[in-house]
């Protein structure tokens, strides 16, 4: 198997903190649009990464091979940091404000009801395949992730844009983890998917389903998040036109950069080991400011 890491590089949680005393409700000064799309992330992640982790925990007992196993450990301890860091930004905006429960409500809803244990509406299917088919959409979502993750380390119109420092190291280090554990999820859901013909057709139904749900919620955050920021009081509604005129200042991705990634993951021969500089990556976090600090509070704890 394939788990494209070269060199056996290691994937461990970086137990990272933030202070966001300082951080202003718009970190990208004069972009509430390009902030507030981004901040779509801090209503998604908590719950949705919440999730892979419990996911992965029930098929745990399907992996038979040890390097994937390290792999997948060491991704469950990043996802569960990122949930976490990701919460404490919404606590943030509502202190600011902005409360987010009445979208992320729905989000919970997604992912704890219609994703959960068993399957919703009572339909007809295995534990087993029910597991697999929850695979399947981590596997795909992670496709889009380490899009955003590999996007934003070469942002360089954020740092034109004079963005919070604070708000940008978590991007950055969330993104750069991202790509380091690009492979993870795909690869766990090729060694538990079963036989391959249905393994790659259970592929491309996570990908339909995926897709159209990420642009749906995306476009609905931002609108959310726009219409109930205090400091705009309504005079501002989310547009592709408003989009665009960030993305031409490099503060966004497009929806078409991101849309591209979709006939990527479904070619037969694809594995996320093609997406990103993994050497990217490794370089910001050796330099992040909250991954430095949290490897040497570590190294503090080893000595003392």
């Amino acid at each position: 198997m394939n788990h494209g890491h070269p060199g056996g590089h290691p994937i461990a949680p970086r137990r990272v903190a933030f202070d966001w005393d300082d951080t202003p409700l718009h970190w990208i000064p004069d972009e509430p649009t390009a902030t507030h799309v981004i901040n779509v992330l801090h209503l998604l992640l908590p719950a949705g990464e919440r999730w892979f982790v419990k996911v992965f925990k029930e098929a745990l007992p399907l992996v038979r091979d040890e390097t994937l196993l390290k792999d997948v450990k060491g991704f469950m301890g990043q996802e569960a940091t990122h949930s976490v860091q990701h919460a404490y930004v919404l606590g943030h905006l509502a202190r600011q404000g902005l409360d987010t429960g009445p979208y992320t409500r729905h989000v919970d809803f997604l992912f704890d009801a219609l994703l959960g244990d068993r399957p919703p509406l009572g339909l007809p299917v295995s534990d087993l395949e029910w597991l697999r088919f929850r695979l399947s959409l981590i596997a795909a979502i992670e496709q889009f992730t380490a899009v955003l993750g590999n996007w934003v380390l070469q942002a360089e119109g954020l740092d034109r844009a004079d963005p919070d420092p604070v708000m940008l190291d978590l991007l950055r280090w969330h993104g750069a983890e991202e790509v380091e554990h690009r492979s993870v999820a795909f690869d766990m859901y090729e060694h538990c998917g079963g036989a391959e013909a249905g393994r790659y057709a259970r592929r491309v139904l996570g990908m339909a389903f995926t897709a159209p749900m990420l642009f749906h919620l995306w476009g609905w955050g931002a609108t959310y998040l726009l219409r109930h920021d205090p400091q705009l009081a309504g005079r501002l509604r989310y547009s592709l036109r408003e989009h665009n005129k960030a993305v031409a200042k490099g503060l966004l991705p497009s929806w078409r950069e991101l849309g591209s990634a979709v006939p990527r993951y479904l070619r037969r021969s694809y594995h996320p080991s093609q997406e990103g500089s993994l050497r990217r990556a490794v370089e910001y976090l050796a330099t992040s400011p909250a991954a430095r600090s949290a490897a040497g509070a570590i190294g503090r704890a080893a000595i003392s």
